[in-house]
Parts: C-alpha cells; structure tokens; sequence
C-alpha cells in the first residue's frame, strides 16, 4: 500500500524550530488501513458512543460475572473513600521525576502517604530510595489523579446501584476542589495550572471531574452547580486556553477537555472555540497529523496518546449527540492507532525514534481494545469482549465480523514524516532522518535501528522519565544512538534532512546542517543476506574535527584480547560518555571484525574506516535499568571527512 505524499510545503525555519506553512493531505482517510477497520451500514469506520445503563443494571444483576465485577468495584472505591482524603497543603509535581536517582527505572507508587506511612521509595533494582521534596511531589500527582478517578467511578456506582453514599462523597469532593482551587498557586507560572504541575495533567483530569458531575445529572441543586462552573470549571478553561496555542500533543488534550466543559455546560461559543479556534481541535488533527498518519512530534507513543485524547471526547460528543459534527477528525484519528502496525519488526517491536519512554509494540491490543466506542476494529472488538470495566458494562462490544489479521510490512517511505523502512528477506530496517518540530526531538538524525527475523540486532532504547539527569545527560545526546558523531556529540540544530534515494532495499539521506561545523549521510542497503551501513561526515570550514561513529548491538560481542581497559575513556568528551562502563580500547587499521551473538543467531560484524582509528566497547545504558554492549569508532586524528562502512553477515 502506497502513503499519500504531502505536497511540497513552503517551510520556515527560526530558532531550530521548523513550521509547517500548509497542512498535511490526507484524501479519503476512511479509506485507509480498511482491512483492519469495521464499517456500519453507512460505511462509516467510526460509531457514536452509548450509555446503556437500563441494560448495564440487567448486566449486574443477571450475569454472575459481572455480578462479581460490581463487587470488586465497590470494595475498591470504598476503601479509597474511606481512606484517602487530597489536602491544600499538597502540591502536586511532575510524573516524569518519579525516577531512581541511580538508574533512571521507574519508581514503585502505593497509596501510602510518604513520610507518614512509608518512610522510602523504591524501584526493583534501587530499593532505598530517599523521599525528596522532589518525589513527594511526583506522588502527590499520582495520588490527585487516583482521587480525581475515584470520583468518577463513584458517580458511575451512583448511576448503577443509586446508592447515595457514593453521589454524596463524589459531591462533596468536587465541592472541596472547586472551593479551594484558587487557593493552589500555580505551579508553573508560564503554564498556570494548580491542581497540578503542568497543563497536560490538569486537561486530562478536568475530563474526569467532567464525567463526574454529567453522571451526577440532576442529583446537583443548579446553584451548587453553577457555583462549580464559575468557580471551578471556567478557571480551568482558563488555564488551558492561554498556553500551548500551538499543534502539539499538550494542545491536543486541552482543546478536547475545554469541549468537554462546553458539552457539559451547553456552552456553544466554547464549543465552537475549542474546534475551531487558531489552534483548536481541526487544526490539530490537520497540521499534526502527516499524510503518513504519524503525529510529527514524530514519537510514535504520541500515535497512541493523541489517539486517547480524541477518544474521550469522541466518546462524550456521542452521548451529547454530537459525534456526526467531528467525523472527518475521527475518520483522521483513527488512522493514528493503524498506522504504526505498518512498522512493527517481526518481535513486534516498533521503531523508536524521538523521546518515548521504553520500547513500544504493535500490535498492541489494549489500546485498541480501549478505543472500541469509537473506533471499531476486528482487534479492538476482540480485545474487548474478554474486558469487564464501565466502559464494556454500558456499552458492550460487538462481535468482530472477522478475525484479525496483522496487514504485513514491506519496505516504504513515509517521506511526509521524514523515515523510512527497508524490508527484504530476513532484514528489515528501520532509519529516522530528520525532524519537523523541536518538540520531543533529539540529536538522533540519521539513526537507524535493525532486526535479522526476530532478532532485534540494534534499536532505539527510548528514554527515561524527564526528571532525570540521564534524560538529557545520556539518552537525549548523539552517543546513545547508532549515529556519526562531530566532536562526541549528534545532531544540532533539528532539520527536516533530505531524502536522496529510496527502493525496496537501499535509502540514502543527509543532513546538510547536522552541526553547524559538519554535514552529514547515510546509506543503509540490504545487499543479499548482508545489511550494510554507510554513513559519512565532511566539516563545514577547512579546521579538523574529531571525527567518530557510535553503535549499538543487543548481542554478546566476542571481543578480541587486544582490548585493555580505558579507564580515561569519559576524558575531555562531552557528559554522555560519562554512562558507559567497562571501557575497553584497542587500535585499528582500515578495518576491525567481530562476532556478534544474538542467542542462536550470530552476526559476524565489520566496522571500516580508511586509515588508523581507535575502537572502544563498553556497557551503556539500554531501557532503565537494562545495559547492552555499545562501541565508539573514532579517528587517531582530526580530520575533515570521513567514511564508516559499517556491515552486519550473518553466519
């Protein structure tokens, strides 16, 4: 299947960030990705969401299952009721600084209150952590969130039992919010948000008060209700209106919570704003979207996370009736959670160009299991049947029309969002050549990633949370990826690179300001059984550079015993090469082999260069707290060009 290619745009380009002067063309996107879609009577690929609560009552009161559903539900909204009360006194931090101080992993949350009922933090491979004024923020962003969902599930329990005890705890919380919101100082003052740390959160969380006070409906006397609106919900709206007034992944989620607030309280002029503002809702789907269907932040994590914006307010457009006026934006989102099934490797593994957390997947069915209201597919259908949740107990999900069945991968250019993918026998290679946005970028142009089979030879480990210093210390920067290095350093500024060459097995691209002093290529052929990387650097100005070449395998090398210790190794370069440990160097000329071993599969892998050059191997950072084996390539001398010819023989 070939992609629709964006015309030539006419691009401007100030302080490193890149602006798109017309929109991405996207013809027919209903008509994309079929296969996988489930289309009603009208040949519509999208279906408005319902809420069947008559039915939803007949559910968990005749059907054993969902009988015991309900119970468990209600033992868990109760014993946070009972338990869990949110303070003024806390103000909440970011979710990205919930990280070990070690290794970057992810710390473990609980419901425990830090310094009160737990005296430390942890993580699997750092248990003893210290709680920080830091990490006592981040938990208490995690537990506002928790909160703010409790009352949403109790509203729902309200809806189904009629039990008052929940409608009266969930008013009584959203009495405290919008009593005491003005009194949080925001917390970030270019941002304006004070429930949380910054506007994302704040958008994503005003969905569910939203939800929480449309399912208390007529339980709420309408001055208490206007109180809420004036004093709570507006001021949110607020907050979300005067920042991000641009197409980014944030603007998304707060132009779909902002038309949540309108739905909820009748208000058109709202309505119509945040759909049809500068920066509503259209343009964000328009201009964020490339004809690839890729969001060009580029992270294909933000396919899925944009998708789950649209889906809450697909879903809620729905039940005000609504949805037919968004239909050419859900024809066009959907093909965002198609898309990237069109670039898994064979392990199911996605690429992973710009600043993702960890390694995503695809298929991956709980994401398209959770878009089922909306976005019915053969996967998302099937993913749901097994789910019980509020969402499969009111609105049940429709038996698959067929099975499903992954639309295979074969080599094409998504031009539009400057990658590219080779596909031919057992290879398949992935590269990433330029940027569109500053957004979420790093200096990783001309990265590549690689597998053999199944066989994952060489990725992208993505990033870890943004509180940490390894984020822009190591994972940001050039040596954490399969790149040509100026000086030890990557790509800067960002640039949109240039395509030179495409066909099913060779692509070549460049960067001609990939360092203000350097420009830089790449070739990646499939040439029979071998994979062979070509990768050159020439300086802007007649003054010699430290020339070099950073690579990355998931293997075992056997490395041979000219290697010794380089305790130096981090000396005088840039801070990232302060991450690899146990560095060994070893000099070379022209040429050094070695085999790699990828469990069963061993890969027997050349690195060339014309003339003398040094060689080191260490452990470096994978996806936290993982390591894997990495080498850096770099010329004895200083020059002003030169040629890695990297080649990947199976044996």
């Amino acid at each position: 299947m070939r992609c629709a290619r964006l015309l030539p745009p006419s691009f401007l380009f100030l302080s490193g960030l890149v602006f798109a002067a017309e929109k991405f063309s996207k013809p027919a996107p209903e008509k994309m990705f079929a296969d996988g879609k489930v289309f009603d009577a009208q040949g519509r690929p999208w279906r408005t969401a319902v809420e069947d609560w008559a039915g939803a009552k007949q559910r968990v009161a005749n059907d054993p299952a969902w009988a015991a559903w309900l119970k468990r539900e209600r033992t868990a909204v109760e014993g946070w009721i009972a338990k869990h009360h949110d303070r003024v006194a806390w103000v909440a931090g970011w979710s990205h600084d919930g990280v070990s101080p070690k290794d970057g992993s992810a710390l473990r949350w609980t419901d425990q209150i830090p310094g009160e009922e737990v005296q430390f933090f942890s993580t699997p491979s750092d248990p003893h952590i210290a709680i920080t004024p830091k990490l006592m923020a981040w938990w208490i962003v995690e537990f506002r969130g928790q909160h703010v969902e409790t009352m949403a599930r109790a509203a729902r329990l309200w809806r189904l039992t009629g039990d008052e005890h929940y409608a009266a705890w969930a008013i009584a919380q959203m009495e405290f919010y919008s009593s005491n919101y003005l009194k949080w100082e925001p917390v970030r003052k270019d941002q304006g948000a004070r429930l949380f740390w910054q506007s994302l959160t704040e958008a994503s969380n005003l969905v569910k008060f939203t939800e929480t006070v449309r399912l208390l409906g007529g339980r709420v006397p309408a001055a208490q209700l206007q109180q809420w609106r004036t004093q709570f919900f507006e001021p949110e709206v607020v907050v979300l209106n005067k920042n991000f007034q641009q197409i980014h992944n944030i603007a998304t989620w707060q132009r779909c919570a902002v038309a949540q607030v309108a739905l909820l309280f009748g208000d058109e002029p709202m309505w119509r704003e945040a759909l049809d503002g500068k920066f509503g809702l259209r343009r964000q789907l328009a201009d964020g979207i490339t004809s690839d269907y890729l969001w060009y932040e580029q992270s294909l994590g933000y396919n899925g996370f944009v998708v789950a914006a649209v889906n809450t307010l697909f879903t809620t457009a729905g039940l005000y009736g609504r949805a037919a006026e968004l239909a050419p934006e859900m024809a066009t989102a959907e093909n965002l959670m198609l898309a990237t099934l069109y670039l898994r490797f064979p392990n199911g593994q996605l690429p992973n160009p710009a600043d993702s957390k960890g390694i995503p997947v695809a298929p991956n069915p709980a994401t398209f299991g959770a878009n089922y209201r909306v976005f019915p597919t053969t996967l998302g259908l099937a993913a749901a049947a097994d789910r019980r949740d509020w969402a499969t107990l009111r609105d049940p999900p429709a038996a698959p029309p067929r099975p499903f069945v992954p639309p295979p991968v074969t080599s094409r250019s998504f031009e539009t969002s400057r990658m590219a993918l080779l596909k031919s026998g057992p290879w398949q290679v992935f590269l990433h050549y330029g940027q569109l946005t500053k957004s979420h970028s790093q200096s990783e142009a001309l990265n590549y990633s690689a597998a053999f089979g199944p066989t994952d030879i060489t990725h992208d480990p993505g990033v870890v949370g943004y509180g940490s210093p390894l984020y822009r210390g190591y994972y940001q920067r050039g040596l954490n990826h399969n790149v040509p290095l100026v000086n030890g350093e990557g790509q800067e500024p960002i640039h949109r690179g240039e395509l030179l060459s495409y066909s099913a097995t060779r692509v070549a691209a460049a960067q001609p300001n990939y360092r203000q002093n350097a420009r830089a290529s790449r070739t990646l052929a499939i040439e029979g059984q071998n994979l062979i990387d070509t990768a050159t650097l020439e300086t802007i100005g007649p003054t010699p550079q430290t020339l070099g070449l950073a690579l990355h395998v998931q293997g075992k090398v056997r490395l041979p015993g000219i290697f010794a210790s380089d305790a130096a190794f981090a000396q005088g370069r840039p801070e990232a090469f302060g991450y690899w440990r146990n560095v060994q160097r070893a000099s070379f000329h022209d040429r050094a082999e070695f085999d790699v071993t990828y469990g069963e599969t061993v890969i027997h892998l050349t690195v060339a260069t014309p003339g003398n050059f040094r060689l080191w191997h260490g452990s470096s950072p994978d996806v936290p707290p993982q390591r894997r084996e990495s080498f850096y390539l770099e010329l004895s001398t200083p020059a002003t060009s030169a040629t890695f010819t990297t080649t990947f023989a199976p044996q």
